[in-house]
């Protein structure tokens, strides 16, 4: 295994963590019925379930590219597309978020607002690691392996700050109104293989 090979296994393993975002979309336990706030988490949670596979899939090709001795161009050409089709997922959650309006609960409006805006940003950050990716040099192989450094300590930032707001909006009857839909259930299964 020669090349870049060892940076990307460490862009796959902090890519890995990304994931973890989806599951903060995705709540676990059971509760009373609330019929509010049930549609609510359905129609959250239906909207959600095909971005949480696009984020799945983006994962997925980072973690096969790096498996693979591949060359840089192919990493580049694959890591820029996974990254911009996790900034599309990111994006399109946080306007099922938004479009679906605060949830019928205390501080619903601000912790829906706080999602929202976590969302957005996250899909911004992934649309800049897109550009960061593109304009690495390919034909240097040491310059493109100190390139991807940096983009895995990117990731790794993201991936530990990524999820306060949405573990704020799922918190209590919220996250249990969410367990209870079919889609949210396997986003979180599709996310990690430790969703509870």
């Amino acid at each position: 295994m020669e090349g870049t090979n060892p940076v990307n296994k460490k862009l796959a393993a902090a890519l890995s963590g990304g994931a973890v975002l989806v599951l903060a979309l995705t709540g676990c336990g059971n509760g009373d019925d609330n019929d509010k706030l049930d549609s609510w988490a359905k129609q959250v949670c239906d909207a959600v379930q095909p971005q949480a596979k696009k984020i799945e899939s983006a994962n997925a090709a980072i973690q096969k590219e790096t498996s693979d001795n591949s060359t840089p161009e192919e990493v580049q050409t694959t890591d820029s597309k996974a990254f911009q089709d996790m900034s599309d997922a990111y994006k399109a959650m946080g306007a099922a978020v938004r479009k679906a309006g605060a949830p019928d609960v205390e501080d619903g409006e601000k912790k829906q607002k706080d999602a929202v805006r976590e969302l957005d940003s996250l899909s911004s950050a992934y649309a800049s690691l897109r550009k960061q990716v593109d304009a690495l040099d390919t034909k240097d192989q040491a310059k493109f392996a100190d390139g991807l450094k940096d983009i895995a300590a990117e990731l790794n930032k993201l991936s530990k700050t990524g999820s306060n707001a949405l573990k704020a909006l799922e918190e209590g009857d919220v996250g249990q109104a969410m367990a209870k839909q079919a889609s949210c259930q396997s986003a979180s299964a599709s996310a990690s293989p430790t969703a509870s």
